[in-house]
C-alpha cells in the first residue's frame, strides 16, 4: 500500500512537469512528514547490498533494522521539526582502471534514506526535461542504450567529418554549489526543501578521521548525487541544443562534386562511342573520389551524446569550426557552470584518419571504395563504425596467461567443473555482448582460443589430467539459431525424473550485426538454482560426511577467515578458504560445534561472521529433522 500511494504521487509530479516546464512546485517537504515515504526509501536503501557498509556512525543494516521503528519514528519527526541534521560522509579510495584512485563518499543509513526520500522527488519533476540524448546519471538509459545511439544518430555519410570528444574535470568535486541551487530554485519554489539539500552538500567528510568541509562537489557514491550531477549537466544540453545546433546546422544536402561529374560525363560519352575501354577507366577514377562536395561551405552538422560527464560531438565541417565549437563549450562550461574541460582528454579527431574512444568503442569513418551495393554504388564510405579497440584483447587475455601462455585458474580448480565452465562463459559472453556493435567483433576469436586454453588447463588441473584429455572428454558441437559451433560441454546428471543441467563455454557468433539489439540482462546459467542448493541437493555434511540434519554455515566476507587462528586455522576454516565460498553446508552437530568454539578451535565473534548464535534464531535447513527451522539470520543478511 506504501509503494503505491508513493506511486501514485510521483505519477502526479511527473504529469505537472510534462503539462507545464515553467510549473514551480511548492510544498515538497511535507511529502518527507509522511510516514509511508520515509518507510519506502528506508526499504529501498536496506536492500542495496551497500547497506551492508556503515557511514561514520558505524550503523550498519542489521544494526538499523534491529530498531527500524524507533529509527523510522525519529527521523520523522526531526525532519518534520527541522531539527534533522546530516553527518559528514566517510570517505574512502578506490583504484581506477588507470592506476589512480576514485574518492567515493559513504553516508550514514540515515543520510542515505533522506538522500533517497529526496531522489525519489527529484526524478520525476526533472526526468521530462532532460535531453533525449543524455545517458548515465538517469534510470533505464545505461551505457548500453548509449553506444547504441551512436550509429543512428551519427549517420551523416562525410569524410571531411570531426569528433569532438569531451571530458569534465574532477566533476563530482567541482560541482559549484551556488549554480546546482540556482537550477534547483528555477523549478522548486520550497526554502525548506532546498535548504535540506544544501545541508547536504555541505555537510563535509572524514577522510583518516579527520574532518574536512565541503566547499564545492557532491559526494561520488551519494544516493542523490546522480540526479544533482545531471541537472547541471543537463544545461550543458540545453546549449548545445538551443545555440550550438542551430548555428552549425544548415543545409539539405552538399551539392555535387564537379571532378566526379566531369568522370562520369566522360565515361557516359565514351560509352555511348564504344569505347568501353575509357568508359571502365573514366569510371575507376570516379570511384576514387566522392560524389558530392566534402568541403561544400553551405552544408553543415552537429550530432551530441552524452554519457554521465563524458560527452561526444560530431562534426560536419573544417577542423577551425570543430575548434571554434571546442572553445565555446570550454567558455560556457567556466563562465556560467563554474566546470572545467580536461585538456588532456577533450580532443578533436578526424574520424576518417584517427578514432575517437567512447565508453570503450573506437569510433572512426569507414573507408573502402571496393564495396558496393547491389545498385553498383559504394555502400561503405562516409558510414560511422565502431571497433574494438587494439589494447582490449591483450588486456583481457592478460588475465588468463603466464609468460605468453595460457594457464590455468587456480582459484576456481576446487570449484565443481560444471562452475568452472560456467564462470568461464560467463565472462566470455559478457566481453562479447559488449563489443557486439563493433564490426571487429570476430577479432575476439583469438581471446575465445585464450579463455577456452586456459579452461581446458584448469579442467586438466582438477582432474589431475592432460589438456588433451580434456578436450577429448568435453568437445562436441552444439547448434544454435546463429549456426553450429564446437564447444566444450559439461552435463550434470540429476536422476531419472529431471533433465540434466548443462552448460557450455563457446557458441556465440562473432559475425557483425549492426542491427542487433544490445541486452546486458545476465542469462541464468544454474537453471534456477545456485551452487549452494546442488551442495544441500547432495546431504552430505561437507565437514564429516553425516547425512544428518544437514544446514548452511555462512561468514560475512571471504576475509574474515584470515583472522582465524593465524597459521593453523580450524579445519572449516581450511575447506571454506580453498573453495573460495562464504558457504559451508554441514550437519547441525558440526554446525553448532563451529559455534561454540568447540570444533577445532575457538568460534568466531558474531560480528565477524555476520551470523546468529543459535540461542538467537534458527538455522537455515534443508529436509533435516522435525526443527523446521526458519532461514538463519546470516541467511538473510547475505
Amino acid at each position: 500500500m506504501d509503494r503505491t500511494m508513493m506511486a501514485q504521487k510521483q505519477m502526479t509530479l511527473a504529469r505537472t512537469a510534462q503539462a507545464n516546464p515553467h510549473h514551480r512546485f511548492k510544498n515538497l517537504y511535507s511529502l518527507l512528514h509522511w510516514d509511508y515515504w520515509i518507510r519506502c526509501a528506508a526499504d529501498t536503501v536496506l536492500a542495496r547490498p551497500g547497506s551492508l557498509t556503515a557511514g561514520v556512525d558505524g550503523t550498519a543494516r542489521r544494526a538499523f533494522q534491529e530498531r527500524y521503528e524507533a529509527e523510522i519514528t525519529s527521523l520523522v519527526a526531526s525532519l518534520k521539526h527541522k531539527t534533522y541534521q546530516p553527518q559528514p560522509v566517510r570517505r574512502v579510495h578506490i583504484p581506477k582502471g588507470n592506476g589512480k584512485t576514485r574518492p567515493l563518499g559513504i553516508a550514514t543509513l540515515r543520510d542515505r534514506i533522506v538522500q533517497e526520500a529526496l531522489r525519489a522527488i527529484l526524478d520525476p519533476i526533472y526526468e521530462a526535461d532532460f535531453h533525449p540524448h543524455s545517458y548515465g546519471f538517469r534510470k533505464g538509459r545505461k551505457t548500453m542504450d548509449a553506444i547504441a545511439t551512436i550509429m543512428p544518430l551519427f549517420n551523416e555519410r562525410a569524410k571531411h567529418y570531426y569528433v569532438i570528444e569531451g571530458d569534465l574535470k574532477s566533476y563530482f568535486d567541482r560541482i559549484d554549489h551556488s549554480v546546482l541551487v540556482d537550477i534547483l530554485r528555477e523549478k522548486i519554489h520550497d526554502n525548506r526543501f532546498i535548504r535540506l539539500i544544501e545541508h547536504l552538500l555541505k555537510a563535509g567528510y572524514l577522510e583518516e578521521w579527520r574532518y574536512q568541509r565541503s566547499l564545492s562537489g557532491v559526494p561520488q557514491g551519494g544516493v542523490v548525487s546522480p540526479i544533482l550531477a545531471n541537472l547541471v549537466l543537463d544545461r550543458l544540453d540545453k546549449y548545445v541544443e538551443q545555440i550550438l545546433q542551430p548555428l552549425s546546422t544548415h543545409g539539405e544536402r552538399r551539392k555535387s562534386n564537379p571532378p566526379y561529374v566531369a568522370l562520369t560525363k566522360a565515361a557516359c560519352f565514351a560509352r555511348k562511342r564504344g569505347n568501353l575501354e575509357a568508359a571502365r577507366h573514366y569510371n575507376q577514377q570516379a570511384q576514387r573520389i566522392p560524389s558530392r562536395d566534402p568541403f561544400d561551405p553551405n552544408f553543415r552538422r552537429l550530432w551530441y551524446l552524452r554519457y554521465a560527464d563524458d560527452w561526444l560531438i560530431g562534426v560536419t565541417g573544417p577542423r577551425a569550426e570543430a575548434q571554434a565549437i571546442k572553445d565555446q563549450i570550454a567558455t560556457f562550461l567556466r563562465e556560467q557552470l563554474k566546470l572545467e574541460l580536461s585538456d588532456a582528454k577533450t580532443l578533436i579527431t578526424h574520424a576518417q584518419t584517427g578514432r575517437a574512444r567512447f565508453l570503450g568503442y573506437d569510433i572512426h569513418i569507414l573507408h573502402a571504395n571496393d564495396k558496393h551495393d547491389h545498385r553498383g554504388q559504394r555502400c561503405i564510405n562516409g558510414a560511422i563504425g565502431l571497433r574494438v579497440p587494439d589494447h582490449i584483447i591483450p588486456s583481457y587475455s592478460k588475465k588468463y596467461m603466464r609468460n605468453g601462455k595460457p594457464v590455468h585458474l587456480m582459484p576456481r580448480v576446487n570449484d565443481t567443473a560444471y562452475s568452472i565452465v560456467a564462470q568461464y562463459q560467463a565472462e566470455y559472453r559478457g566481453i562479447v555482448q559488449y563489443y557486439r556493435l563493433a564490426y571487429n567483433l570476430h577479432r575476439l576469436s583469438s581471446l575465445k582460443r585464450v579463455m577456452e586454453l586456459s579452461l581446458a588447463q584448469t579442467l586438466a588441473h582438477k582432474f589431475k589430467t592432460s589438456r588433451a584429455a580434456i578436450f577429448r572428454r568435453y568437445k562436441t558441437t552444439r547448434t544454435t539459431p546463429d549456426g553450429t559451433y564446437r564447444v566444450l560441454e559439461v552435463t550434470v546428471e540429476r536422476g531419472p525424473d529431471k533433465p540434466a543441467l548443462t552448460i557450455y563455454f563457446g557458441g556465440i557468433s562473432l559475425r557483425w550485426n549492426k542491427w542487433v539489439t544490445i541486452s546486458d540482462a545476465v542469462e541464468p546459467i544454474w537453471s534456477g538454482r545456485s551452487e549452494v542448493v546442488q551442495r544441500l541437493l547432495a546431504q552430505q555434511c561437507e565437514i564429516c560426511g553425516s547425512s544428518d540434519r544437514i544446514e548452511v554455515h555462512h561468514i560475512r566476507k571471504l576475509a574474515d577467515l584470515n583472522h582465524k587462528d593465524g597459521a593453523n586455522p580450524p579445519l572449516w576454516v581450511r575447506i571454506m578458504a580453498r573453495r573460495r565460498r562464504k558457504t559451508l553446508v554441514v550437519c547441525q552437530r558440526c554446525h553448532n560445534a563451529i559455534h561454540y568454539g568447540r570444533y577445532d578451535g575457538p568460534t568466531f565473534t558474531k560480528e565477524a561472521t555476520g551470523e546468529r548464535r543459535d540461542t538467537e534464531s534458527g538455522h537455515a535447513s534443508f529436509g533435516g529433522g522435525p526443527l523446521g527451522a526458519p532461514r538463519s539470520a546470516s541467511a538473510v543478511w547475505q
